[in-house]
């Protein structure tokens, strides 16, 4: 079967972070789909360890790579119309989902995803900065919806607790039943 561009760029990517050994997972759009969510993406989201952002940025630079962004917290990356952008793993909270994010085998090699539970913390974390980002919040309804079986709802719940957004949650899980 033929890798997509994106597929190259995400099995380039995780080739050049493996070859400095830092420590990364999917997260955003490509990060659903092992949760049972499949929706378009058209770039790489990743977490990865805060004290390797400068090794990223040099391996992004050899790889052709633009910085368009960087901060303490993340850094966004282009190539032609290819995105990249990473999230710092800084904050225990941040630090814990590495740490837990599970390995999958995949057609572009080994990858390692954050839980679905990080996932909606995450997406409610990008909601909460950004309120008309309303495709994070489609994605936490559709996380609920396809995980709630198996979803840790009190780790759930703490992050809507964390940002005060308990009554949503709620209101989430009503729509779903």
């Amino acid at each position: 079967m033929p890798v997509s561009r994106l597929g190259k760029q995400i099995a380039e990517v995780a080739a050049a972070l493996n070859g400095i050994g830092a420590q990364f997972a999917l997260i955003g759009g490509l990060a659903l789909a092992p949760h049972k969510v499949i929706r378009a993406t058209q770039d790489v989201d990743l977490l990865v360890e805060a004290e390797r952002a400068d090794d990223i940025d040099a391996e992004l630079s050899r790889l052709g790579y633009k910085s368009l962004y960087r901060s303490a917290d993340a850094a966004n990356y282009a190539r032609g119309d290819e995105r990249t952008d990473f999230l710092y793993a800084s904050r225990p909270i941040a630090r814990r989902l590495l740490a837990k994010a599970v390995e999958l085998r995949t057609p572009l090699g080994a990858l390692r995803v954050v839980s679905a539970e990080g996932l909606i913390g995450f997406k409610l974390q990008g909601l909460m900065n950004d309120p008309l980002r309303t495709r994070d919040l489609e994605d936490i309804r559709a996380l609920l919806r396809a995980n709630r079986a198996t979803l840790d709802m009190q780790e759930v719940r703490g992050y809507f607790k964390h940002f005060d957004r308990e009554p949503l949650l709620d209101e989430l899980l009503h729509e779903i039943r």
